[in-house]
């Protein structure tokens, strides 16, 4: 898949902001499709299916936290960024907690909305989706975001959890600090705190370890950050 066939839904009700991050990106080479409200945008959304969406949380019609819930109940599984003017800790948790893959506050500066969009494309097109991990009793898949266990159960993993694992997977019983698995996982300049990143962690521990209390997989590291174990 080339940039160029990378679409994007922009789903922003001030039409000023829209028509410049959709004349932005359409110059970057992506293929942008827009709506100005969230009833619209989820439709929209469902039909295109683009890889990226951008969506801004206070929509007419049906806010974006809504809309975002309900695309991720009917399987829409690609990234989903949201534009907001709120910024305090609790309001990103509640974002991730609805399904948001990432998120960037307004005011925003056009170069790095476009270098966030470039560092999650380059997952895209570098994705492997016949990669298959296989760790204790279980296999990753990550092209669906999902394990399965030796009994044929499948656990489903958001694309954060998705995200995190595939790269514990693929730096098998390394050290990798904080900061390291933070760029990696929500990309360039974000403001992700490691409060953000634990509790994701936490989570995936519930869905990998026999006892996530006394995690024998993903381990912590005192200080420094986290080691997965495949021995």
């Amino acid at each position: 898949m080339e940039k160029k066939k990378i679409k994007v839904a922009v789903v922003e009700d001030d039409e000023n902001l829209r028509f410049l991050v959709a004349s932005r990106l359409e110059k970057e080479g992506y293929t942008v499709f827009e709506a100005a409200n969230g009833p619209d945008g989820e439709t929209l959304i469902l039909r295109e299916e683009p890889e990226v969406v951008l969506l801004d949380w206070m929509l007419p019609g049906k806010q974006g936290s809504a809309v975002c819930s309900s695309l991720r109940h009917q399987n829409f599984e690609n990234l989903i960024i949201m534009m907001t003017a709120k910024a305090q800790d609790v309001d990103k948790i509640d974002a991730y907690n609805f399904g948001v893959s990432d998120y960037i506050t307004k005011p925003f500066n056009m170069d790095v909305l476009v270098a966030l969009l470039d560092n999650k494309v380059k997952f895209i097109l570098t994705h492997d989706k016949s990669e298959v991990h296989k760790f204790h009793n279980m296999e990753h898949h990550p092209s669906i975001h999902s394990l399965v266990t030796a009994d044929g159960k499948k656990i489903e993993l958001t694309i954060l959890e998705n995200r995190i694992l595939l790269y514990f997977l693929k730096n098998p019983n390394k050290v990798i600090n904080r900061d390291e698995l933070m760029q990696v996982v929500w990309g360039y300049n974000s403001d992700v705190n490691t409060r953000t990143l634990d509790m994701h962690i936490v989570r995936l521990r519930k869905k990998i370890e026999d006892n996530p209390e006394n995690p024998q997989l993903l381990q912590t590291v005192r200080g420094i950050g986290y080691k997965f174990n495949i021995d």
